[in-house]
Formats: structure tokens, C-alpha cells, sequence
């Protein structure tokens, strides 16, 4: 039997953002993925909201992304669009890249890191005791980790296993979503009717002068809202064909499907993010309707909260009990998402009255306030763990800040490129008792003379000092006295 620290079910944007994280702290890591190779028939989701692009950002691979997607405003909430242009973020936009390009970055970064990769199998079963899981994959092999954490989607196999209820609301649309070849050109944008939304682009384009062209011919990208909800049977091309003639009166001679797939607004979440060494993250934790594209986006946030955490577990220099706060901190998180997408789905809808309270829903967000707020909460810039009383910066992401330093002007993100928690001291010369923990954190004297702001806050009192917590998230603010650092250190990375 091969012995892990860590497996990971699923290879997909959750289950490689928690290997690369669990590699960076020196786990002995695996992922089990069915799939022979990372190759995705298709595009899948696409995009990556601005905490995203900010996460991958402070792992110094956010460029990688960058330089192959498309820059582009599209937080939105229902039929609305925002602008987050005026964010104080360094990226105040979405990246517009499709999961399969997503995938092939982020495996390519783990290629880089110590990460062992079991590719066409699948987990089949597991048993869990007090010192670690066994896991049953399909060529016959078992794994012994640790810890099992699925990221293996929505129907979760390890969900199920560990007997994790999963609560919420059975769909009430159902839409097909594929990319086939057509003979004739189609009419290309979204089209809403009666029985939904529905919409026809071109995969490939190229962007010139700023603008996005389409060529004549080529792949088709197509969704249309299906007449019924229900059906659990493989969607075929003559589903599909049937449902563009209902609603554009031609299949437009639809052939060489890449792929098809069927989504609907199921809404479901997880009733607990862990039971004792099994851990869920991603679709396998949560599911939701696509709109406003979160769902991958909260999965690989989902791999940020939780690697590090696992990570110190492992490594025996934190209790066992660090990974409690996993759920505490991301199940509201998703839920929160769910919430908003059902309203959306509901906004969404082609009714007389729908169509009245979309058009009021809209011209209140087209206010400032209302604005700032939605959209922060959209592109995940927004996010809030309670941790407690005081500065407005505890619980919430750091900013990037330009730093001055002894050694020159430093980003606060470039800090925490190899994922350790920084204490950042920006008052006088450090008078910090942190020796103890001096193998576990990176500590650092600074200057930033600049305006604190937060999305959708505004300025904010500048600190004295903050703990930053590997993912980005402040755990710690001084007054400019070390008062309340001991417990904070000793509750996020140990005792000394």
C-alpha cells in the first residue's frame, strides 16, 4: 500500500490549487484524477473574478494567467453589470479564460512542484480510522493518507462515502451547454424568451486593437434553457438540435459536437466541510447555477483557506482543531453564493412581473453604494472571516500595499509567494517577542505612507502592525503594542 500525507481526489481548479498549496509547505501530496490527462474536451467556465486573480497573485503565478486571458468588466448580479475599475485592487477587472486553459496553468505549476498525480483512476471507496484514511482506486490499488480531501465535484464520491448530508433545493431550470460545428453561420449573442435564456458565440476569435473578432466558421459555443427539468439521461445531439429549433427554428446543421453537458440551478451545500480526516472543497462541497460564474472561483479560494491550515496539521505544528475553522470561515462563504444565485436565477426569469422587478433591482444598483457593495461581493473582494472584534482589517484580505523597506520598495503580495504567514511591523523598529515562532513566519519592518482602503469599506485607520496568515487574510492587528500577538499566533500557526 503507497503512503501519503495528503490525497486529493479530482484534478480539476480546486484539487490543483490545494496540491500546489500543500506542496509549497512541503507535503508529501497525491491527486487521483480519472481523466489520462489534464486535456478538457471543451471550454467549461470561464473566468477568473479579481480575489482570484489576487490569490494567484500571491503565489507569484497570477501573470500566467494574465498573459493568455482576456481583461474584461463582467461582475455582475443578474442582468447588471458592474464596474470595479475604481477598486482599490490591483486588479480591478475579471480575467475572461476558460476552464480548460485554467486547468492546463495550473497543472503546469504543479508539474513544478513535488506533486504525485495517479491520472486515469478514480477513488472507488475508502475507510477511515483514527490515524488516516485508506483509499480504493479503480485499478485495484489503495492509497493510505492522512488525510482524503474531495474535490471530485458535484456528485462527490467522497461526499457520499463519508455519509456528508447535502442539503438545499432541487432545480428548477435545466439548459443545455455545448460546442459543435455548424453549417451555417449562426446568429451569434443571447436571446431571452419565454422558456429562458439562451445565447450562440464563437470559441475562437482574435483579439485586435482591443476588440474581440470573430472568424467566419469554426466551433460554436451554444446554450440553450430546456422546455422541461428533470432528465438524468447523457444529453444527446439530437436533444440538442431539438432544442435549437424550438427556439431559433433552425439547428443551423449542427455536427461534430466536442463535447455536451447538461446544468441547472440545483442548489446544494455540504452540512459540514469535514468529518474527521475527510475533507470537501469545491463542487463537492457546494453547488449552485453557474450565473455570475463563482463556482470555480469559490473552489480554488476554498483550496487557499484550507491548504495551509491542512498543511500545518500534517506537519503536527498546529492541533488538529485549526481545520474546524476551515468550515467556520468558507461554508458561510458558499452559502452566501448560493443565496445569490438563486436570486439571480429568480431575476432571470421571462415573466411580465420578473421583468418589472429586474428593471427596479437594476436601476438600485446602479447606485454607488448599492454599487460597491454587490460588486465587491461578486468578485470576492469582500470577503469578511468573523474573527473577532476590531481594526476593520481583521478577517479581511490584506491589501497590496508598496511597501518601503531596508532593501527597497516590496509588494505585500510578492511577501507571501511561498505561502508563509508574514507579521508585518509598520510603526517603529519591531520590539516584537516573536522568537518563538521564528521558524514559522517571515517578520518585517516597513513603511507605507499611502491611504488605507477596502472594497465597498472605503479608507480604513492605518494599523501599527498586521498578521497576515498565508492566504492573504489579516489575523492579527496592533495598536502599536504587541498586545493580544501571542494568542493570535498561537491559535493560527501553534504553539511555540
Amino acid at each position: 500500500m503507497t503512503k501519503h500525507a495528503v490525497v486529493i481526489a479530482g484534478g480539476g481548479p480546486t484539487g490543483l490549487m490545494l496540491a500546489a498549496e500543500l506542496a509549497l509547505a512541503g507535503v508529501d501530496v497525491a491527486i487521483v484524477e480519472r481523466r489520462a490527462s489534464q486535456d478538457l474536451p471543451g471550454s467549461r467556465a470561464g473566468g477568473l473574478h479579481s480575489r482570484t486573480i489576487e490569490v494567484l497573485d500571491q503565489r507569484g503565478v497570477a501573470d500566467r494567467f494574465l498573459s493568455e486571458g482576456q481583461v474584461v468588466q463582467v461582475a455582475s448580479f443578474g442582468s447588471t453589470r458592474f464596474d470595479i475599475s475604481d477598486f482599490p485592487t490591483r486588479h480591478p477587472y475579471a480575467l475572461g479564460l476558460w476552464q480548460n486553459h485554467i486547468e492546463r496553468i495550473l497543472a503546469g505549476w504543479v508539474g513544478e512542484l513535488a506533486v504525485t498525480v495517479y491520472r486515469g483512476r478514480e477513488v472507488t471507496g475508502l475507510a477511515q480510522d483514527d490515524t488516516g484514511v485508506d483509499v480504493a482506486l479503480s485499478d485495484g490499488q489503495s492509497l493510505r493518507a492522512q488525510y482524503l480531501a474531495g474535490c471530485d465535484g458535484g456528485r462527490s464520491v467522497i461526499r457520499k462515502a463519508a455519509g456528508i448530508e447535502f442539503p438545499g433545493w432541487d432545480p428548477t431550470t435545466s439548459s443545455l451547454l455545448a460546442e459543435v460545428e455548424m453549417v451555417e453561420e449562426p446568429e451569434l449573442g443571447m436571446r431571452r424568451d419565454a422558456s429562458g435564456i439562451h445565447s450562440l458565440g464563437k470559441v475562437e476569435y482574435e483579439i485586435r486593437d482591443g476588440e474581440v473578432v470573430y472568424e467566419e466558421g469554426g466551433t460554436v459555443r451554444v446554450m440553450v434553457t430546456e422546455p422541461h427539468v428533470g432528465s438524468t439521461n447523457e444529453p444527446t445531439l439530437r436533444d440538442l438540435s431539438e432544442g435549437l429549433i424550438a427556439v431559433y427554428g433552425t439547428d443551423y446543421g449542427i455536427h461534430s459536437p466536442t463535447w455536451i453537458t447538461r446544468f441547472t440551478d440545483m442548489t446544494r451545500q455540504a452540512a459540514a466541510y469535514r468529518d474527521r480526516r475527510i475533507l470537501l472543497a469545491g463542487d463537492a462541497a457546494h453547488v449552485h447555477s453557474p450565473v455570475g460564474g463563482q463556482g470555480l472561483n469559490t473552489g480554488v479560494q476554498d483550496a487557499m483557506n484550507l491548504g495551509w491550515k491542512l498543511a500545518q496539521v500534517v506537519h503536527q505544528t498546529a492541533p488538529e482543531s485549526l481545520l474546524d475553522t476551515y468550515h467556520a470561515e468558507r461554508h458561510p462563504v458558499a452559502a452566501r453564493v448560493l443565496r445569490n444565485t438563486m436570486a439571480q436565477v429568480a431575476l432571470m426569469r421571462a415573466d411580465d412581473r420578473i421583468e418589472a422587478l429586474r428593471d427596479t433591482v437594476s436601476e438600485l444598483l446602479s447606485m454607488e453604494e448599492p454599487r460597491k457593495r454587490f460588486a465587491a461581493m461578486m468578485s470576492g473582494l469582500d470577503i469578511h472571516y468573523d474573527l473577532g472584534e476590531g481594526h476593520p482589517l481583521l478577517g479581511r484580505r490584506m491589501p497590496d500595499l508598496d511597501l518601503a523597506t531596508h532593501d527597497g520598495t516590496v509588494r505585500v503580495f510578492t511577501l507571501l509567494h511561498d505561502a508563509r504567514p508574514v507579521l508585518l511591523n509598520l510603526g517603529k523598529p519591531s520590539g516584537f517577542d516573536i522568537s518563538r515562532w521564528a521558524d514559522r513566519l517571515v517578520a518585517i519592518d516597513a513603511e507605507y505612507a499611502g491611504d488605507w482602503e477596502l472594497p465597498a469599506i472605503g479608507q480604513v485607520p492605518a494599523p501599527a502592525a498586521v498578521l497576515i496568515r498565508p492566504d492573504g487574510y489579516v489575523a492579527w492587528v496592533g495598536d502599536g503594542t504587541d498586545d493580544g500577538l501571542g494568542g493570535a499566533l498561537t491559535t493560527w500557526f501553534g504553539s511555540p
